[in-house]
């Protein structure tokens, strides 16, 4: 018998990806879904998993859909449509063997539609291709969860009562939806490398999924530079997975991760994508990121590390993707750089403008530099604001336990 709940973990983002493709309508798709899950749970215990789930799946959703379509007015404008899908969910049908290596990509480069705004186009497909919760897309947009569902509620209402067309796009097309697409990319890897919420800090599935969509836009459109600095990025980043939990599954940081651990497979190819696209004239976000990345990956230890270097580079990216989280991040490398002092100078001018006020990033930043000068009553404060805005169960531990000991040395003061 087919573990349910591991076949939809594994599974529904994609089933939902190709309805959405079929429907056109992200809302009847589902809804469709979840009908079709209700009647997996009641027939394949007695009838038995069928050959093919996700087909099935797929299947079994059309015609609920189709059930829905009939009590609706919307049955005569859509039938059409849906009789013509009927051979795409059979296995090896047009719908996987078309321009696209990857079914789950296609969807992406079709939901990114050039109709919606930019962040209406990410957050919708992180949603409904992805299966990103509201409140994961919202922190990857540094907006509270309620102002993203509305943007995801009006997103989905201006494709309904326009008709937008949800068809795979033509090659000519994949161009102007690329910054879109490496955005739906980095921001999946970004909430697999750093979870949200949750009980781990790495969502290795996430990782895994998005450098493997990366590789596939590289292959599709090998002249666009920005997916290879971002395929770059991702490596680099994915190489240290092993040295930034401990076998306790406790939070490690940079400075004090055992550096052996490092994929230096990763490292190697991570820092040649790097170059190829840095050679290649790339010098958009992806190659700043990545150049950072690549500086700290070839760093032998934490004091070898060129942070005079890094903050040249974030003075680059804030330059031409000015933003108050690659303010805080160009502060922490002041500081190394520098001095503590100078780099809380920075965090403060951030936090008195009220930015970031709702993200655990800028006091967990500003408590590590009062830590370090000694500042241990402010420290304490700024520890206890981070651990009340984090959802995440291995940085809130970790900073219960900064507030334990930051709390222990100030009373053996």
């Amino acid at each position: 018998m087919l573990d349910l709940d591991k076949f939809h973990r594994q599974e529904s983002a994609r089933i939902l990806s190709t309805l959405i493709g079929l429907l056109g309508d992200f809302d009847l798709a589902e809804e469709s879904l979840q009908e079709a899950y209700a009647a997996a749970l009641e027939r394949w215990p007695a009838e038995g998993t069928p050959r093919n789930p996700r087909a099935w799946m797929i299947s079994t959703a059309r015609h609920k859909a189709i059930d829905r379509l009939r009590r609706s007015r919307r049955f005569q404008q859509k039938s059409e449509q849906l009789l013509r899908s009927t051979a795409a969910v059979e296995p090896g049908s047009q719908l996987e063997d078309a321009m696209f290596p990857d079914d789950r990509l296609r969807l992406i480069f079709t939901c990114c539609h050039p109709a919606l705004d930019d962040q209406a186009q990410v957050a919708l497909t992180l949603r409904s291709v992805c299966g990103m919760t509201t409140e994961e897309i919202s922190r990857a947009f540094l907006v509270p969860p309620a102002t993203m569902a509305q943007r995801l509620v009006r997103a989905k209402r201006k494709i309904r009562e326009a008709g937008i067309p949800y068809r795979e796009p033509a090659p000519q097309d994949l161009p102007d939806r690329l910054e879109e697409v490496l955005l739906v990319l980095y921001l999946i890897f970004n909430e697999g490398y750093l979870a949200s919420s949750g009980d781990a800090l790495v969502r290795r599935e996430l990782c895994r999924e998005a450098i493997r969509l990366a590789r596939f836009v590289c292959e599709l459109l090998p002249e666009q530079v920005e997916a290879q600095a971002l395929l770059g990025l991702m490596l680099l980043h994915d190489s240290r997975r092993d040295a930034r939990v401990n076998a306790s599954g406790e939070l490690v940081l940079l400075e004090e991760q055992n550096r052996a651990l490092w994929d230096q497979q990763e490292i190697r190819e991570g820092c040649a994508c790097v170059e190829l696209a840095l050679r290649r004239g790339a010098r958009g976000i992806y190659a700043l990121e990545g150049s950072i990345a690549a500086v700290h990956a070839s760093a032998p230890t934490p004091k070898g590390t060129d942070w005079t270097q890094i903050v040249g580079l974030y003075d680059a990216l804030l330059q031409s993707h000015p933003s108050p989280v690659v303010e805080v991040n160009r502060a922490v490398a002041v500081a190394m750089a520098h001095s503590p002092e100078a780099g809380l100078v920075l965090l403060d001018e951030i936090a008195g403008r009220g930015e970031l006020w709702e993200f655990h990033l800028l006091p967990a930043a500003r408590a590590d530099l009062l830590r370090r000068l000694g500042r241990t009553r402010e420290a304490l404060e700024a520890y206890r604001k981070a651990l009340e805005l984090t959802a995440n169960d291995v940085e809130r531990r970790f900073l219960r336990a900064r507030i334990a000991q930051l709390s222990l040395s100030k009373n053996s003061a």
